[in-house]
């Protein structure tokens, strides 16, 4: 056989074998690619979905966290105050409580100022009468002389 005549069934039997290759073999392997590369494209789409959504998630935290501090300062802002009222109106209990424990405590003095003074009264009565009955050299009854013993209390 000639070179020509075995180029020539080569050919052929390559011509066949392309035939059969495009015919059989090549389809499943372009379905098997197109369905690769649809997957690769869903996971590379879902992959973009769920960026877009963690930015989403993220961007609520952030707007959530915020809020969450801006309501605990107000919060905390509101304790203070409260705080301050609380501490203002105990001021002034304490403060009402002393000026009444200190009124008291006047009425108190006075009352043992007036307790002394009539002690006192009565000593210099007392004192007065025996002075007089020293003076006098005789006795003076205090019964009979109340009323100018009870004079006598009020002047001094």
């Amino acid at each position: 056989m000639s070179i020509n005549a075995t180029l020539f069934v080569q050919a052929i039997v390559f011509a066949i074998l392309v035939w059969f290759t495009m015919k059989f073999v090549w389809p499943p392997i372009a379905v098997a690619l197109d369905e690769r590369a649809k997957k690769i494209a869903d996971g590379l789409a879902a992959a973009d979905k769920a960026k877009s959504e963690l930015s989403s998630a993220n961007q609520r935290v952030e707007a959530e966290l915020v809020k969450s501090r801006n309501e605990t300062a107000v919060r905390l802002a509101d304790a203070e105050r409260r705080a301050q009222g609380i501490i203002e109106e105990a001021k002034a209990r304490a403060t009402e409580e002393g000026a009444k424990i200190v009124a008291a405590a006047k009425v108190e003095a006075e009352q043992q100022t007036v307790r002394a003074r009539e002690s006192l009264r009565e000593q210099v009565a007392a004192l007065a009468v025996k002075g007089a009955e020293q003076i006098l050299r005789k006795e003076v009854n205090a019964g009979i002389h109340a009323d100018l013993l009870s004079r006598l209390k009020t002047e001094l």
